[in-house]
């Protein structure tokens, strides 16, 4: 497993950086779909004060042809907030805005499936919402049960211990050896719930 260079560095170091006070100053990291439709891209913006909903923060703009999403002689590329959470990573007040990828003539771009999705799903919204359970396996694909469940179990804290932070999180007791996300729209503030043990 090959692993970054950053992954080496002094961990003491970057501490120092973290722990300097901010003032009121808030630091929104803007995270977006790249063109190849899997990667992550982001940047952060320096606020003067805490935004209290996502209609508060300023749409952003990139160069797309860096990121694979220009098309022609304009990249120019717009970034319209869609959803904000509290930032787990660099702690209160900062915040982690995901956001929608707009063209320059204000069309969705083709990875921008979040505008699609929206539309159906204000379509449907009087509909109960959807859940996709997943099993987890072992390394021989069967389902993790009995005496390996203890593996599950040291997993098991992990998803909402590192969810809690962002606000966004219900956790549901229910059977054994399988996750489950349970969301409806806004999508931005889904229900995640974790199967555990019964």
């Amino acid at each position: 497993m090959t692993t970054s260079a950053s992954s080496h560095l002094n961990k003491g170091i970057k501490q120092v950086y973290m722990s300097l006070p901010q003032g009121e100053k808030v630091q929104a990291m803007y995270i977006w779909i790249d063109g190849t439709g899997e990667g992550l891209r982001c940047k952060t913006r320096t606020l003067d004060s805490e935004p209290k909903c996502v209609e508060e923060l300023p749409e952003w703009n990139f160069d797309g042809s860096s990121t694979l999403q220009s098309e022609g002689s304009n990249s120019d590329m717009y970034l319209v907030p869609a959803a904000m959470f509290r930032d787990p990573f660099r702690k209160d007040p900062n915040k982690l805005v995901l956001c929608e990828v707009f063209k320059y003539n204000r069309r969705p771009a083709e990875t921008n499936l979040r505008h699609t999705c929206k539309r159906i799903m204000d379509m449907v919204h009087i509909t109960v919402v959807w859940e996709q359970t997943e099993p987890m396996a072992g390394t021989s694909w069967r389902p993790i049960t009995g005496p390996a469940c203890m593996l599950e179990s040291r997993l098991r804290g992990l998803m909402p211990r590192s969810c809690l932070p962002s606000g966004n999180f219900k956790l549901d007791l229910v059977k054994e050896s399988a996750w489950e996300i349970i969301s409806g729209w806004p999508v931005s503030s889904c229900i995640v719930c974790v199967k555990t043990l019964e």
